[in-house]
C-alpha cells in the first residue's frame, strides 16, 4: 500500500489545513457585465450538454453538441484495433451498453467556450459555444478521459487519464499540456485547492469487475489520494484510506473514494466509498476518520453488489456554501437527501431515479442532482430538504457544473 511521501508529515498536514482557502465552485470565472452564470448538464449517452439557468426555475437556456466530430473519431477508432477494443469495452462495461460522450465540462473565463472530457473518445476538447465547432482537441494518455477540475482562475483544467493512471493539466484556452502527475489505479475526481496551489486526486481502482465481495477487495488495485503542488506537479502527500478505515474497525469497507466535499475552511472532508450507503468524515489535520454516517437502505435495492452501477451504491455529495448542510445522492437506493453536518441527521428522502451527481445552485440555496435514470435534474432546498423542481435534460445526465456563457447566448443547437 502507498505510504506518505513527505518526510515532514506534521508540517505538511498543518499547511494543507491552515493555508487552504474556501473551496471554489466551478463558477469562479469573472462574472462581469456580458456574462451569465449557468448550469452545464452533461448528457453522457447522447453527446450533448443542456444549459440551464443557475438558480430560480432552472429553465433551459440552450444546448450544445459535444461530439460534432463524431464521424471522424469513430473512423479513427475503427482503423485502430487497440482503440476499438477499449472503445467497445467502455461501451459494454462503464457505459452499460452506451457510448460515453461527455463526462465532465467547464466553461472558459470569457464564457465563449466549454471544455469537455469525452471518455469514449479518450480526449478533451474545447467547443465554441457560438458555433458548436471544436477549438482544440487533446488526446489523453491511454484510452479513457474521466473527471476534470478547473483552477480557481479558470485558466487550467486537470483531467484524469483513467487507463494511464495519471492526471494531465492543460491550458484551458489552447489545450497545451502544462504538466502531469502519477496517481493510483483509475484516477477519478480532481479538486484544485488554495487558490490553485494544490490539486487533490482520488483514484478508485477497478470498478468494472464482479469481484465485489470484501474478500476480493485486494483485486481492485491501488487506491489512494494524491496531493500535488499545482505549479511543479510534484507529490506533496498521499493518503491511503485503507489504514484509516482499518483503524476504526471498518475492515470490510472499500477504500475507493468516490465523490467528496470539503468544509469551507478545508479542515474536514466528507467522502463516499464504493458499496456503502452513506459517507465518512475525515479530519485533515488529525489524519483520521472521525465520523461515519450510514444512510437508509432502500428495501427495494438489490443486495447483490455486482448489480450496482460501477461499485457506487451512493455517488454524489455536495455541501452548502455556509458549510452547514450536505447533500447526498443515494444512487442505487434511488433517493437524495440533505444532511445536517453538525448532527449528521438526514432530512426527507427525496425520491430520485439513479441520482449520480450533486452540486450547488448559483445562489447557493439548492442542491442540484442529476437523475440519470429519468433524464432530468432536480433541485432540493438546502434549508428544508424538500424538492423544489425537476427539469428535463438529455439522455443520461451525469456531471453538472456551474459556469458562464455570454449574456445573450441561447445556443446554436435547439
Amino acid at each position: 500500500m502507498p505510504a506518505f511521501r513527505s518526510r515532514h508529515l506534521c508540517s505538511v498536514a498543518a499547511a494543507l489545513v491552515l493555508t487552504f482557502a474556501a473551496p471554489a465552485t466551478a463558477a469562479t470565472a469573472d462574472s462581469s457585465a456580458g456574462l451569465r452564470e449557468v448550469l452545464f448538464v452533461g448528457n453522457n449517452w447522447d453527446g450533448t450538454a443542456t444549459v440551464l439557468k443557475s438558480s430560480g426555475d432552472f429553465a433551459k437556456v440552450g444546448a450544445i453538441n459535444v461530439v460534432p466530430d463524431k464521424a471522424q473519431r469513430i473512423a479513427e477508432i475503427n482503423a485502430d484495433p487497440i482503440k476499438w477494443i477499449y472503445y467497445t469495452a467502455i461501451r459494454n462495461e462503464v457505459g452499460q451498453g452506451h457510448d460515453q460522450y461527455v463526462d465532465d465540462m467547464y466553461s472558459t473565463p470569457d464564457g465563449k467556450s466549454v471544455v469537455v472530457s469525452r471518455p469514449s473518445f479518450a480526449d478533451v476538447v474545447s467547443i465554441d459555444l457560438a458555433t458548436d465547432k471544436i477549438n482544440w482537441r487533446f488526446p489523453v494518455a491511454g484510452y479513457r478521459a474521466d473527471h476534470m477540475a478547473v483552477s480557481p482562475d479558470g485558466t487550467r483544467v486537470a483531467v484524469s487519464a483513467s487507463t494511464a493512471n495519471k492526471v494531465q493539466v492543460l491550458d484551458i484556452n489552447t489545450g497545451k499540456e502544462l504538466g502531469e502527475f502519477a496517481t493510483g489505479d483509475k484516477p477519478h475526481e480532481n479538486v484544485f485547492t488554495n487558490g490553485g496551489k494544490y490539486i487533490w486526486n482520488m483514484s478508485i481502482g477497478e470498478v468494472t469487475t464482479s469481484l465485489d465481495d470484501p474478500s476480493a477487495d485486494w483485486t481492485k488495485g491501488d487506491r489512494h489520494i494524491t496531493i500535488v503542488d499545482a505549479t511543479t506537479y510534484k507529490t506533496v502527500k498521499t493518503i491511503d484510506m485503507r489504514s484509516r478505515l482499518d483503524a476504526i474497525g471498518l475492515k470490510d469497507f472499500s477504500s475507493a473514494i468516490r465523490p467528496a466535499a470539503f468544509t469551507p475552511d478545508w479542515s474536514k472532508m466528507y467522502f463516499q466509498v464504493s458499496f456503502f450507503n452513506g459517507f465518512l468524515e475525515y479530519d485533515i489535520a488529525a489524519d483520521k476518520i472521525t465520523r461515519v454516517k450510514t444512510l437508509p437502505a432502500n428495501p427495494a435495492t438489490n443486495p447483490d453488489r455486482t448489480t450496482w452501477l460501477l461499485d457506487s451504491r451512493h455517488h454524489g455529495i455536495s455541501m452548502s456554501p455556509d458549510g452547514t448542510k450536505l447533500c447526498v445522492a443515494g444512487t442505487m437506493d434511488n433517493y437524495a437527501t440533505v444532511v445536517d453536518r453538525a448532527t449528521l441527521q438526514e432530512g426527507p428522502l427525496v425520491t430520485a431515479s439513479t441520482p449520480y451527481w450533486a452540486t450547488v445552485s448559483g445562489d447557493g440555496k439548492d442542491c442540484i442532482i442529476s437523475e440519470s435514470g429519468a433524464d432530468q435534474v432536480t433541485a432540493i432546498d438546502f434549508a428544508t430538504g424538500q424538492k423544489v423542481t425537476s427539469v428535463p435534460v438529455g439522455d443520461h445526465p451525469q456531471r453538472v457544473r456551474l459556469g458562464h456563457v455570454q449574456a445573450d447566448w441561447t445556443g446554436p443547437t435547439s
